[in-house]
C-alpha cells in the first residue's frame, strides 16, 4: 500500500498516538484497538506479482499484491513515520521475467 501527502488519516492517527519515539523502543499498550479495513482505501483493486523480500537476503518467492490507490496521509504524519522507521533503502529492481496483473 502506497500512501500520498494530503489530508490527515484518522485512522492512522489511533496508531501514531501510540508509535515509538525511535526504531526499536519498545511499549506494552494494553487497549488499543485498530479497524484495518479503517487504513485501506475504497478503491481495494490491486496489482500482483511474483518478486521477493524487501530486506536482505532478497530471496524470491514472494508474491506481492500492491493496492492501486494510495492513502493519504499528513505531511505531519509521513514525517512522523520517517522520523522512527527511515526511508526504505531497497533500489527498484528491474522487471526480468515477472508478469504484472490487474485485480
Amino acid at each position: 500500500m502506497f500512501t500520498k501527502e494530503g489530508a490527515k488519516n484518522t485512522a492512522l492517527d489511533k496508531i501514531w498516538e501510540h508509535m515509538p519515539n525511535k526504531a526499536g523502543d519498545k511499549k506494552m499498550l494494553a487497549s488499543v484497538s485498530v479497524n484495518a479495513a479503517e487504513l485501506l482505501p475504497a478503491d481495494r483493486s490491486y496489482y500482483s506479482f511474483n518478486g521477493s523480500l524487501t530486506t536482505p537476503p532478497c530471496s524470491e518467492g514472494v508474491k506481492w499484491m500492491v493496492l492501486k490507490t494510495p492513502i493519504e496521509a499528513s505531511n505531519a504524519q509521513i514525517k512522523q513515520f520517517a522520523k522512527v522507521i527511515g526511508s526504505n533503502a531497497r533500489p527498484v529492481q528491474p522487471v526480468h521475467a515477472r508478469e504484472l496483473r490487474a485485480m
